[in-house]
């Protein structure tokens, strides 16, 4: 297998990390791909696979996707209508949701139906932000999935994060996590997936992870 993989380069930071992540995925997999981190809407028409990272505020990282001239007129056609595999990481996945509420609302892309808001642990010694390695519970959607039905029980990823997905559609929630109550971890329907967790940064479950999204066929 051979092709583009396009991370999309907003501003967001981390990308060298996700990138590298990648490539060394695509090397493990003998796949061949080719990793481009990129603010063109031309490469996402021709890209293969795309990869949304996000560091930072929801708000922040709408501001930087928007400004990119085309882009998300790109994603849609590329994702939406043409079916291409999405990968969004960490704020990469709170985008796909209707509205975000940090630093204010700020609507979404609306791929997927859900609102991101802010984390409020039902135990008081649990620190915000949730930063750490936190088991992953695979829920029913999930093991079925082709993507997720392969994780281990009791894999653990890592996360950087103050806010998380709700009012998720069940059917889209493929893994959960715990921190102060349940959050989603993965969510996924059709060609999108996204994880709360970094993949980049979840040494040998996030590579093998990765791998599995490049070898990937929704």
């Amino acid at each position: 297998m051979s092709g583009l993989l396009a991370v999309i380069d907003y501003g967001s930071g981390n990308l060298r990390s996700v990138a590298k992540a990648l490539m060394r995925a695509a090397v493990r997999a003998g796949l061949g791909q080719e990793v481009r981190i990129t603010a063109h809407p031309e490469d996402i028409s021709k890209a293969e696979r795309i990869i949304l990272p996000g560091v930072g505020a929801f708000a922040d990282c709408w501001r930087g996707l928007s400004a990119l001239p085309g882009m998300i007129d790109a994603l849609g056609e590329q994702v939406l209508r043409r079916g291409t595999p999405f990968l969004g990481v960490c704020v990469g996945m709170q985008l796909m949701a209707e509205e975000g509420h940090e630093h204010g609302l700020t609507k979404g892309l609306g791929w997927l139906p859900g609102r991101v808001t802010a984390m409020t642990p039902n135990d008081p010694t649990l620190k915000i932000p949730h930063m750490g390695w936190n088991a992953l519970t695979l829920t029913q959607p999930g093991q079925s999935h082709k993507l997720t039905r392969t994780i281990a029980a009791g894999a653990h990823a890592y996360f950087v994060h103050s806010y998380a997905w709700t009012d998720a559609d069940g059917n889209h929630v493929l893994a959960e996590s715990d921190h102060g109550g349940v959050f989603p971890a993965i969510i996924g329907r059709d060609n999108l997936i996204g994880t709360q967790f970094h993949p980049e940064k979840s040494q040998s479950f996030g590579l093998a992870f990765l791998e599995a999204f490049l070898a990937w066929r929704p």
